[in-house]
């Protein structure tokens, strides 16, 4: 019992090295003329790009680059276990080629399939054909010691042998039983090496992922903590403010009911207090949809709103802004309260008396620059307005950044993702 399952044991060892050395044979004859191709055409097709030629072909021939690799996360899936996940960005079916092409090459999943190209050309081909080497390369020196040197008059070399004669082609087949003993146990394990290079390289970046994933994290619970705080003061405004007066007001016209019979001249008095108890709560209420989204910002767009913000403030203020067309709505929200949170930190601490405002798009960002006169001394800490506006430009993936030396002058810029 013992025997057989020992030889059982062996038989299926023998079948795993042989088909490892079968299917790493056939993955180096395919991947190095296959992946040799597609970096060819991609490179070509790419570089006819500027001249129009290379959007009609480009998507066509990075869909056949993406084809040649997901083939391969297929046989790393089958034969290695080696799962590498496509993370293909969408392209809209009706994606004119313009888009794709122009979309592929924005994803940076295209961009990992044209870097691992080269490499399954060469380090990729060397690995597959590794267990067909270990497998083959012995059984030329067992042919060595059977006679096959005689063919050879002036010598051969198997591997660091130099067969003259039958004793040096016996060394040459005691190297080639080293080899096939060393085939045994790396023949499985060199399949494997390849399929992980080729994850190591096809695979997203498990890392950027990760951290990713905790940024995410981070600013959703920072957009709900913003947003429960901003519905909290707007409720403490609605109740100590507009809704206090609106009352005040309904208590008037009730007195006003009463004595209009009685003492007209008070009640007269009453009626002008509650016009202007009705005036002071309608300008609250203004004041406090302007403070949740600006008529102005809604209406005209982020340059005049910040434009109009500017005219309000008590230092003098100059905005330049260069926006061809709108950002969403979102992102014109953001950005308009970050640069309303940054004029007025600048108003009330950097003692400035002039205030510049730039606003401009470039490169796919919406990019903001309040820049003062002030003393300087700015910093991003807990507690400051600035970390406000940092978790607040963290919700869409943007950034703040603060130059403030001391004695001034101060630079706030912030960077928001823009369509």
């Amino acid at each position: 019992m013992t025997m057989d399952t020992k030889n059982g044991s062996t038989r299926t060892t023998g079948r795993g090295i042989g088909l490892a050395a079968v299917r790493g044979l056939a993955l180096a004859l395919v991947s190095l003329p296959g992946a040799v191709l597609c970096f060819c055409l991609s490179l070509v097709s790419i570089a006819l790009i500027p001249i129009g030629v290379g959007i009609v072909t480009t998507p066509y021939v990075l869909t056949g680059v993406r084809a040649f690799a997901n083939s391969r996360r297929v046989l790393a899936a089958e034969w290695g276990g080696v799962r590498i996940p496509p993370a293909y960005r969408p392209l809209p079916k009706d994606a004119n080629p313009w888009a794709r092409t122009f979309g592929m090459l924005r994803d940076p999943a295209t961009w990992r399939d044209l870097r691992w190209l080269p490499v399954d050309m060469t380090a990729g081909f060397v690995t597959a054909l590794l267990p067909a080497v270990l497998l083959l390369y012995p059984l030329e020196g067992f042919a060595l010691a059977i006679g096959l040197w005689r063919v050879f008059p002036d010598g051969y070399w198997y591997g660091f042998v130099p067969v003259t004669g039958q004793a040096s082609a016996f060394g040459a087949a005691a190297l080639g039983l080293v080899l096939l003993f060393l085939a045994h146990f790396l023949t499985p394990r060199l399949l494997g090496v390849h399929f992980r290079l080729t994850r190591a390289v096809l695979g997203s970046d498990q890392g950027e992922l990760a951290e990713r994933v905790r940024v995410l994290t981070e600013t959703r619970r920072d957009a709900v903590d913003t947003s429960a705080a901003e519905l909290r003061r707007i409720e403490r405004d609605l109740h100590d403010g507009a809704q206090a007066r609106l009352v005040a007001v309904g208590m008037d016209l009730g007195t006003i009911e009463a004595l209009l019979d009685k003492d007209p001249a008070r009640a007269k008095e009453l009626i002008a207090q509650a016009r202007k108890s009705s005036v002071e709560a309608l300008t609250e209420l203004r004041e406090l949809v302007r403070g949740i989204h600006p008529p102005v910002l809604a209406e005209r767009g982020l340059g005049d709103a910040v434009r109009a913000l500017a005219l309000r403030l008590p230092v003098a203020t100059e905005v330049s802004v260069d926006l061809p067309g709108r950002a969403e709505a979102p992102v014109e929200s953001a950005a308009y309260f970050a640069v309303s949170e940054v004029l007025t930190n600048a108003v009330k601490h950097s003692g400035a008396d002039r205030i510049w405002v730039d606003l401009h798009r470039a490169d796919g960002m919406l990019r903001a620059t309040v820049t003062d006169n002030g003393k300087g001394g700015a910093v991003i800490g807990a507690g400051s307005g600035l970390a406000g506006v940092e978790r607040r430009l963290g919700t869409f993936d943007g950034v703040l950044a603060v130059s403030s030396p001391a004695g001034g002058p101060t630079m706030v810029t912030m960077e928001i993702p823009c369509a």
